[in-house]
């Protein structure tokens, strides 16, 4: 049982820190919090031991009746690795932290891609990840697009690779972005900075990859249209791509799983915490292949996708298991995922 806190118990923290407690090679040995607030007590509710990130802000945690077990300096050096999922830019300022106490770190997605030693998609980068002190799990929509990428990549060479996303404006409980009421270019200057992201994982496709992203006023998910120039195929072809691929699941608007919100009904009505979708889903009508060129829409559960990859990622590091399959194996099961 290796021996894993979880810095910063917030949107991706604590789903996390649940994935962790679920599988049988693990441990939560800790979560912290910079601040009392109700997610600090369920975290202690749930059993997990709680310390504060910020070792001046104990006193706020005694005022508010909320008793924890110290600071994260307390708890650091027992861990085998920390999970740092603190707001982006707070993770490179923590990596000092984890340096110093010789413990190793995965940080998240809102991190730069140059502060760790690799990027991490268990598909394409566990290998080069295997043993290694600090690496970064990539974002949720990085994340969806390396799963789509490596389906399509099965079944035929990539040449080029073109993506839009329509990012959700903010996550369900970010009440500080909205009222929204605009659709923004986010960036406005083109590429994204998805597509160098991408390329993080995937070297191969270096100059091969162009992104635009939009932020939209909705909370629930993303959606991508992905367009890949490849070498030759078929729709019947990416299909079994897909169907061979972990974590990528196919939906159906003809049976009326036709928007991010009844996708969302899908994954409350199978019993599903928080409505995680951990898969990221794939309209079926939307795949197509013209002159080579393959042709999809996905949506990307942006609260949970990454979860089941920093699970792995713990695997990796920690050289608990050399074979990327077997990982996504015990991952899947011990989390419920369709495939």
């Amino acid at each position: 049982m290796v021996k894993v806190l979880i810095n910063g118990y917030g949107s991706i923290g604590k789903r996390v820190a649940d994935a962790v407690a679920k599988q049988k090679d693990m441990e939560v040995i800790g979560v912290t919090k910079t601040k009392p607030d109700f997610e600090a007590r369920l975290a202690i509710e749930k059993g997990y031991k709680l310390y504060t990130a910020i070792p001046e802000r104990k006193s706020l945690f005694e005022e508010k009746g909320i008793e924890i077990e110290g600071t994260i300096f307390d708890v650091i050096e027992e861990a085998d690795i920390v999970v740092d999922c603190t707001p982006g830019g707070v993770g490179k300022e923590n990596l000092k932290m984890y340096k110093e106490y010789k413990v190793k770190a995965i940080l998240q997605g809102g991190e730069k891609a140059q502060y760790v030693e690799d990027n991490f998609n268990v598909l394409w980068s566990y290998d080069r990840c295997y043993g290694r002190d600090y690496v970064r799990v990539v974002s949720c929509n990085t994340t969806g697009l390396c799963r789509i990428l490596y389906a399509i990549d099965s079944v035929t060479d990539i040449v080029k690779v073109r993506a839009v996303l329509v990012r959700r404006g903010a996550d369900p409980n970010d009440v500080k972005r909205g009222p929204i009421n605009a659709i923004v270019p986010n960036p406005p200057t083109l590429p994204s900075h998805h597509g160098p992201d991408v390329v993080s994982v995937i070297p191969e496709l270096e100059g091969k990859i162009f992104t635009s992203a939009v932020v939209v006023p909705t909370t629930l998910m993303h959606m991508h249209t992905v367009m890949v120039e490849t070498t030759g195929t078929t729709k019947e072809d990416i299909l079994e791509g897909i169907e061979r691929t972990p974590r990528v699941i196919t939906v159906s608007a003809e049976e009326g799983l036709n928007s991010t919100a009844t996708i969302i009904e899908f994954a409350r009505d199978i019993g599903r915490m928080r409505y995680d979708l951990y898969e990221i889903a794939v309209w079926e009508e939307s795949i197509n292949v013209v002159d080579k060129e393959v042709f999809l829409m996905q949506a990307i559960h942006q609260e949970s996708d990454v979860v089941p990859e920093n699970i792995d990622c713990i695997r990796s590091m920690l050289e608990m298991v050399d074979d990327n399959i077997k990982s996504i194996e015990m991952t899947n099961k011990a989390l419920g995922l369709l495939k």
